[in-house]
């Protein structure tokens, strides 16, 4: 084990404040990298509210890392120090479970672990608090299964967004079928998942809908790639897109007429629900009847994740972000509680916030 510094909280009541955290060296199968930068994620909001009845303390959220690698394991062998990586949302799984075996991690039948706040339940990470700490620190040591590689020449500070909003929107675009283009596909919210969404399903050659509730966020939402644009608020323009979808991917995380948005599925259409909501939809089966379908879908594999990046960097998808340093940590929360759908994604510059 060796020690290096993270920013979090202690306590619940706690601010945030740099103390120091433990890593373990990097076993044979193992790889240590320097963090550089960590996205900031609406969900580090969640975890850090004080109401939070699941977060562990001391709290070190992030799950958006990127970094150089310092030291890799005997057994490890397409990684070496000085390359760029990245580790996304999930940071340890049982590995010989099918879902694992077949790439998806994130489904992991015995439970998969999240880079912070997880039990360490699989024996590859060791903490000295027995659950998982996140990317707003100094050094990260993963089992290589989690490692991303970053494409030579991609920015290393849009890496992080990739690793959870870009995962979050490619899994369900290429399990439906979109990667090769003609789709016809929705995204409902364009806030920093669905700004991702529509980059993505616009470079893969799909016709691309935004839904949004904000009828000024039309022009961020066409430059970005959208080839339409709905006001979810208004009949009339939900009119214009009636049964005419494909797939749609809705990141709304607040209650809304999950009915309404249904009717815009073309038969044997779907609808995945990627935004968390509290409270229950109430919905007809009726609207069922045209045999259209309502799934779900949350981050996505390792080797998804890497194809994703990859994608990134071929296609020029960079994402829209603002570099902050860790005295912003508060304000920032503050911008995403507020109201989660910038566009902008937030992200950690490490070595300056030292």
């Amino acid at each position: 084990m060796y020690s290096t510094f993270a920013f979090g909280k202690y306590t619940k009541t706690a601010s945030f404040t740099k103390f120091g955290i433990q890593r373990n060296e990097p076993g044979e199968h193992d790889v240590q990298f320097d963090v550089k930068f960590c996205g900031i994620c609406h969900t580090d909001v969640h975890f850090a509210d004080p109401n939070s009845p699941v977060a562990k303390y001391p709290l070190v959220p992030g799950h958006e890392l990127a970094g150089i690698v310092t030291k890799v394991g005997s057994k490890v062998e397409d990684v070496k120090v000085g390359d760029e990586v990245g580790v996304g949302v999930l940071s340890d799984s049982c590995q010989d479970c099918s879902s694992c075996l077949e790439g998806e991690e994130q489904a992991c039948e015995k439970g998969v672990t999240q880079t912070y706040n997880s039990d360490t339940v699989h024996g590859h990470i060791k903490t000295g608090t027995g659950f998982t700490q996140g990317g707003y620190c100094g050094s990260m040591t993963v089992h290589r299964q989690y490692i991303v590689k970053v494409p030579k020449g991609y920015p290393l500070e849009m890496t992080g967004p990739i690793l959870c909003a870009g995962i979050t929107m490619y899994s369900p675009l290429r399990h439906w079928n979109c990667l090769n283009g003609g789709k016809r596909v929705g995204i409902v919210g364009i806030g920093g998942l669905g700004q991702m969404g529509i980059r993505l399903a616009k470079a893969m050659g799909n016709n691309v809908t935004a839904i949004s509730t904000s009828p000024h966020k039309e022009q961020a939402a066409r430059e970005i790639g959208a080839d339409n644009f709905v006001i979810s608020s208004n009949p009339e323009s939900m009119k214009t897109t009636a049964q005419s979808l494909d797939l749609i991917l809705n990141t709304v995380s607040a209650f809304h007429d999950l009915t309404a948005l249904i009717g815009l599925l073309a038969r044997d259409g779907t609808i995945v629900q990627l935004g968390v909501v509290k409270k229950p939809h109430h919905i007809s089966q009726m609207v069922f009847f045209r045999r259209v379908n309502l799934s779900g879908s949350l981050v996505g594999g390792l080797k998804d994740t890497q194809d994703c990046l990859d994608f990134c960097h071929k296609m020029k998808i960079e994402p829209a972000i603002e570099i902050v340093t860790a005295d912003k940590i508060p304000e920032v929360y503050a911008k995403l509680d507020a109201k989660n759908d910038q566009i902008v994604r937030y992200v950690l510059d490490i070595e300056r916030s030292i």
